[in-house]
């Protein structure tokens, strides 16, 4: 298509993989380019390129991507519409073509995702002309994953994302055709070189701009809010998003004057107002009041947009009790730091199938404990504790055996080291330096809490599995399900 697509394609790949595995490493981004020549038919040779040449899809699979498009024309009289310049008519029916081949790409991508049951959700940018191609850039993320994290229900699109996720992919397809664009007229620029966290937080505002209704300026005044200190008192507190006498908010006291959003310092004052369920109600523009939102039970209840500060610096935005969107020093990230009871349940039967229902509630019970570690810590289950204990003797603090409690828990994990315990829920040893041999799955972008009790799992000669509690908020566990 062009010189450079490879190289293109290179950095789309690392931009992709830097930003996303910042949100979840388990969406495990791929992006190629597919490219549809503007002047000839689908059937002639080359007149579907996709980049890299080697990808599993094949330009044959999308020799009817142009057919479709035209069949996604809707039937009956087209809206008529009218320019002041005889230009703006062919840009505006060039960009409702593009947006035709983008869906038709889109769907020819799913159809094949389903006939080959690959576990890819699909994404498409608008099409950029080069080289005498229609070039789409194309983002694929794990199905399970992506549909893991909570969206918000209804209609969505690119003034409305769904979720911190679905504002990422618009973000970074904005980006790649803004790259692509400027690929074709200046070699020496650097394409998509654009800091990851910056990403995050253009994800973040846009995002913020469907909570806040389309106004612009609540992401930027959570952000100032969660700065300032009251009395040397870090701000704790929340704070609902609504429109004014919404119904579903039941108000305990109204601003003769409400206070602009911009106002950092007056909103952090009133915010030692808000405890409980009681909230400052702010419209996105103003605050003005407080009150608290319905039971879930009451017929006018309506979910809505809830910003909670947790502390210096940081914030958390919810919807339906959903936590969406953490941010931290001005920097968004997915919500971490859960542990599924369903997966952590059919892990320990992976892992230990002689552990019956009642031990596996057990079990559960001390790793909810053990993530609730803000610090972080390390759970050890292993059928070779006792062995395991003797052998790092010069290496923890052996204990004499008794049944781990989730109140000792709480202890016990206020010193390093992981605690070793046996599938019966038996603790054998406190404060375990964990070793093993390094793994070609160790992550260097993870710290050495995470590493260490990989390599001891990749290095063990007992069934085990560790629970990885990092001070980030990052759960794992290993070894990890199979997805």
């Amino acid at each position: 298509m062009w010189e450079n697509q490879s190289l293109f394609r290179v950095s789309a790949q690392l931009s992709a993989d830097g930003t996303f595995n910042l949100l979840d490493r388990s969406l495990k981004p791929e992006v190629f380019l597919l490219g549809v020549a503007s002047a000839r038919e689908t059937s002639e040779p080359e007149a579907i390129v996709v980049e890299p040449a080697s990808h599993r899809y094949r330009p044959y699979d999308f020799r009817n991507v142009k057919a479709r498009a035209a069949s996604l024309e809707p039937d009956g009289p087209r809206e008529v519409v009218y320019h002041l310049h005889p230009l703006d008519h062919d840009r505006f029916e060039k960009h409702r073509w593009y947006e035709l081949l983008r869906r038709a790409t889109e769907h020819s991508l799913n159809d094949l995702v389903t006939l080959r049951q690959e576990d890819r959700v699909n994404f498409c940018s608008l099409p950029v002309c080069v080289g005498g191609y229609l070039v789409i850039v194309v983002l694929q993320l794990s199905a399970e994953i992506y549909n893991s994290y909570y969206a918000i229900p209804g209609p969505a699109g690119p003034s409305r994302p769904a979720s911190l996720l679905a504002s990422t992919v618009q973000e970074f397809l904005q980006d790649a055709s803004r790259a692509l664009r400027e690929s074709d007229t200046d070699d020496d620029r650097p394409v998509l070189d654009r800091d990851y966290n910056e990403v995050l937080r253009a994800a973040g505002r846009r995002f913020m701009l469907r909570a806040a209704a389309g106004s612009h300026g609540l992401y930027d005044a959570c952000n100032g809010v969660a700065a300032l200190r009251h009395e040397g008192d870090e701000g704790v507190g929340t704070m609902l998003i609504a429109r004014r006498n919404h119904p579903a908010v039941v108000p305990i006291m109204t601003l003769e004057s409400p206070i602009p959003l911009r106002d950092y310092r007056r909103i952090r004052k009133l915010l030692e107002l808000s405890e409980d369920r009681n909230a400052l109600i702010t419209d996105a523009t103003d605050v003005f009041g407080l009150g608290y939102l319905v039971e879930p039970t009451d017929p006018q209840y309506e979910p809505l947009f809830t910003v909670h500060f947790t502390k210096h610096y940081s914030w958390e935005l919810s919807h339906n009790g959903q936590v969406m969107m953490k941010v931290v020093s001005n920097t968004p990230r997915l919500p971490q730091g859960t542990v599924d009871e369903l997966n952590f349940a059919d892990a320990i039967r992976r892992v230990f199938p002689g552990v019956d229902a009642a031990g596996v509630a057990y079990l559960w019970e001390l790793t909810l404990k053990a993530s609730a570690k803000t610090n972080g810590t390390i759970l050890v289950i292993s059928e070779g504790a006792a062995q395991e204990a003797a052998r790092l003797t010069r290496q923890c603090f052996r204990v004499s055996p008794r049944l781990m409690t989730p109140s000792v828990l709480r202890l016990v994990t206020n010193i390093d080291g992981a605690v070793l315990i046996d599938p019966a829920g038996t603790c054998y040893a406190i404060g375990v330096i964990l070793d093993g041999l390094a793994t070609e799955k160790g992550d260097s972008s993870r710290g050495s809490r995470y590493n260490s009790a990989l390599r001891y799992v990749e290095s063990s000669r007992y069934a085990v599995l560790v629970v990885v509690v990092s001070e980030d908020g990052w759960i794992d566990l290993l070894p990890p399900m199979r997805r």
